[in-house]
């Protein structure tokens, strides 16, 4: 790739163990890497038929670039998400005849490109002047295994006469459906070839000089990035819409390109939900080390069939989310409150009892402003899986930590989401969280379905019921 750019999985490891921002994967120039890819074996590539049971595990590919819409630029590569899959390796080849035509085969262009994600700016080598190239993908899990086969081989037709600017490609939407109003936002973007870092710029109206170079004069915020990813350290709220956008730096601090085009979003007080969710990273979203909280899929309020906002905030303990309820929860003046927080305590080796102890305080703070409160049950931890993801330990005690604080939620009113998460030996199962702690889409439609069972037995309760004797 052009000026050294390696990938590699970053992680951030701190005391916010359960959170979403600790995992992100970036493009950048350095020299740090969880898993090499491997390099090509066979020059000759020759492609066969995928077989009917290997279907569901091979990437489709999402964005094309035909002879009547060639690409200008770099092209944006993109291809759908696959189930277990942390990372996936990019082939980019050639196409080369042999026997009079007879026999195709492909050959590589350059080396496997390792993408954490489900899209890759590709930066073809300088040395290869082709018009057309061809490309594939392969779903890998976190050792860097494959779990399925490559895609279908893509063709992709380049114009190399038209003007290009670089500009950073935003892979995120905001208030489009269920569970995407976000009070604590995370900004995300396909990594820019070169890019050293990045910068962020939060506005409170449209820029007045789109895809420039120059910090906006509505600039309200700024956030610099070393990978393609930025979680928000702050509460948005406002009646009027925010905006981001983010553009490229290289290492000699010069621009490269523009900023990207400015997306907005809203978190209006004055909206009426009638239920938010709260906690940490599990509410906030996110998961399989790679997939971030815009990633719907890893959201369980996407699958809800009601509205929500969501109030959860990535790295949160039970004391952080103790602490700022009355300034994250209070303005938006739900009617209830969706609570899951105390994974991050237990996990670290906190008490059972200072966890129930602040779970206490968030339903007495509840109530107080006119808020009923739902306790989510803590789901189980596989502490095997959260060593291999995050290099972290798990307290050894947890089991009985959980078990202790999931029977005082189990003395509120709660919903048991944790029904089916557990394998034999009493921990998460491995189909359910690749990394041991965030569950997966599968773990959060299980969540999302534990509610909806309960929910029209929840909204049945009166009032007293609520009534505080804690």
């Amino acid at each position: 790739m052009r000026n050294g750019s390696v990938i590699f999985l970053t992680i951030l490891l701190g005391i916010t163990l359960c959170s979403g921002v600790l995992v992100k994967a970036g493009q950048l120039s350095g020299k740090k890497h969880i898993v090499d890819p491997p390099m090509e074996q066979a020059q000759q590539i020759y492609i066969g038929n995928v077989q009917d049971e290997e279907l569901a595990f091979q990437p489709n590919v999402l964005r094309h670039y035909s002879e009547e819409n060639p690409v200008v630029g770099n092209p944006i590569l993109q291809w759908s998400r696959i189930d277990g899959a942390v990372m996936y390796d990019v082939q980019v080849l050639q196409k080369q005849t042999a026997d009079n035509g007879n026999t195709v085969y492909y050959e590589p262009i350059m080396p496997i490109q390792r993408a954490y994600g489900t899209g890759y700016e590709l930066a073809l080598p300088d040395t290869w002047m082709g018009d057309v190239f061809y490309w594939r993908v392969q779903p890998m899990n976190l050792q860097g295994k494959p779990i399925g086969p490559f895609s279908a081989v893509e063709e992709v037709h380049i114009d190399r006469t038209a003007p290009y600017i670089e500009k950073p490609y935003i892979i995120n939407r905001y208030n489009q459906g269920n569970g995407q109003t976000l009070l604590y936002p995370v900004y995300d973007w396909i990594a820019v070839p070169g890019a050293d870092h990045y910068e962020v710029e939060l506005l409170d109206e449209e820029p007045e000089n789109p895809n420039g170079i120059e910090p906006s004069i509505h600039r309200i915020d700024a956030y610099t990035s070393m990978h393609a990813q930025q979680y928000d350290q702050k509460p948005r709220i406002a009646e009027q819409p925010f905006y981001w956008r983010v553009r490229a730096i290289d290492a000699d601090g010069n621009p490269i390109g523009v900023y990207s085009d400015a997306q907005s979003y809203r978190t209006n007080p004055n909206v009426h939900y009638e239920v938010a969710v709260f906690g940490d990273s599990i509410s906030h979203g996110g998961g399989s080390l790679s997939y971030s909280p815009t990633d719907w899929e890893f959201s369980y309020a996407s699958y809800l069939d009601f509205p929500t906002i969501n109030l959860a905030q990535s790295g949160d303990t039970s004391a952080m989310s103790e602490a700022r309820f009355i300034q994250d929860v209070v303005p938006f003046h739900p009617q209830y409150v969706l609570i899951l927080t105390g994974s991050n305590s237990l996990r670290a080796g906190a008490s059972a009892s200072d966890v129930i102890k602040d779970l206490k305080q968030i339903k007495q703070k509840s109530l107080a402003y006119g808020i009923k409160p739902v306790f989510l049950t803590i789901p189980p931890f596989h502490p095997d899986h959260i060593m291999a993801a995050f290099d972290q330990s798990t307290d050894w005690g947890w089991k009985g930590a959980v078990e202790e604080v999931n029977a005082y939620i189990a003395s509120e009113i709660h919903i048991d989401i944790t029904n089916g998460m557990t394998d034999d030996n009493g921990e998460l199962r491995t189909e359910l969280a690749v990394d041991g702690l965030h569950p997966d889409p599968s773990g959060k439609k299980m969540m999302a379905q534990a509610i909806h069972a309960a929910w029209p037995m929840i909204q049945q309760l009166p009032n007293s019921a609520w009534d505080d004797e804690s």
